[in-house]
């Protein structure tokens, strides 16, 4: 329920890890439509110097406390995913609406009950930015314009050196995002869930046909090293990812390489350039750095503008179960086994 102090509706994080360094700035983006009045985090010291960054008033140590406190019209969960089920619940209990970091949940079964007894209201959303990048906003208009024909084959390969040890030792995506070291599920769930939230998007639904997984180091216990072959429901068209977080002369933060091969165009993402070679020929580069902000602005936006219109919410709690489906088959055939020596 919005609230009427200066028509703005409060707005409370519960997280104050990494990825708020891009939420809290997409917030601010909407200026006069919202007001960021908490943040939530059991480490209180990080809680607080967000806040300060920020300039939010209050800081909390749990999301009880700020519910009870902050009268939120929003609450936006950038908690680790192990919590989010939980959060959500606790949020609807309140009537607060609910911006959830993706997954729903650590797995399908534990989404799948939490979706099936949401309440009407309030209203959800799962908060997948990666569709909402520049470039793939771009990509599905030229797709939906017929720019490639009839979609004979599609390949995307996310390629990193992260977890290869620097000068100094270290595996720089263990430094950039530490949490990676203790999941049970790595690259597929944290990682190419985006990628295949993406394609979905883009193509349509698909079905796993194989999935293969290994790890490459000690320092992790789950996965770093995928490939994944799917079919597009609607005409068979193969669909191939490939993700590798170990591959040398690969950047430690690396951007989406997409090909979709059709009967009129090849249309093709390397980074941040985007092109059509065929009967369509097209070619555009993007900032990479302002379409990383870009998505998390978009995806708020999106979800601010869904509660103003009451419009259904793009990236919904349903929506997020049917890339879910595709992560927990992916783990399924894959049988993957955290106990395995590294490869």
């Amino acid at each position: 329920m919005l609230s009427d102090r200066k028509n703005k509706r409060r707005v409370g994080l519960v997280g104050a890890g990494w990825v708020t360094g891009y939420h809290l700035p997409a917030w601010q983006r909407l200026g006069g439509r919202v007001e960021l009045v908490g943040i939530a985090d059991p480490n209180l010291d990080v809680a607080k110097t967000r806040a300060a960054a920020f300039g939010i008033a209050d800081s909390y140590a749990s999301a009880e406390a700020m519910f009870d406190a902050a009268a939120l019209d929003i609450v936006d969960i950038c908690a680790p995913r192990e919590h989010h089920a939980a959060l959500v619940r606790l949020a609807a209990s309140r009537g607060i609406d609910i911006l959830c970091q993706k997954p729903l949940a650590v797995n399908l079964a534990e989404a799948e009950a939490l979706v099936d007894n949401l309440p009407a209201s309030p209203r959800v959303m799962v908060h997948e930015n990666w569709r909402f990048r520049a470039w793939y906003r771009r990509l599905k208009a030229w797709l939906d314009q017929g720019m490639a024909g009839e979609i004979r084959q599609v390949r995307l390969d996310f390629l990193s050196s992260g977890m290869l040890r620097d000068t100094e030792g270290l595996r720089p995506a263990l430094v950039r995002q530490p949490f990676f070291a203790r999941q049970q599920r790595l690259l597929v769930m944290e990682v190419l869930i985006h990628q295949l939230d993406s394609l979905r998007f883009l193509i349509g639904e698909m079905d796993v046909v194989a999935a293969r997984l290994e790890r490459s180091n000690d320092d992790i216990i789950a996965e770093d090293v995928a490939a994944i072959t799917l079919r597009r429901r609607a005409d068979g068209a193969l669909v191939q990812v490939t993700g590798n977080l170990a591959v040398h002369g690969a950047p430690p933060a690396p951007r989406d390489q997409l090909r979709i091969i059709g009967t009129a165009a090849t249309l093709e993402l390397e980074g941040n350039r985007l092109s059509a070679a065929g009967i369509a020929s097209r070619d555009e580069s993007f900032d990479p750095d302002a379409t990383y902000q870009g998505s998390y602005d978009a995806a708020t936006a999106h979800f601010v503008d869904g509660l103003d219109s009451g419009s259904p919410f793009e990236t919904s709690p349903r929506d997020n179960l049917e890339t879910l489906r595709l992560v927990e088959e992916i783990y399924r055939l894959a049988a993957f086994d955290p106990a395995a020596k590294p490869r």
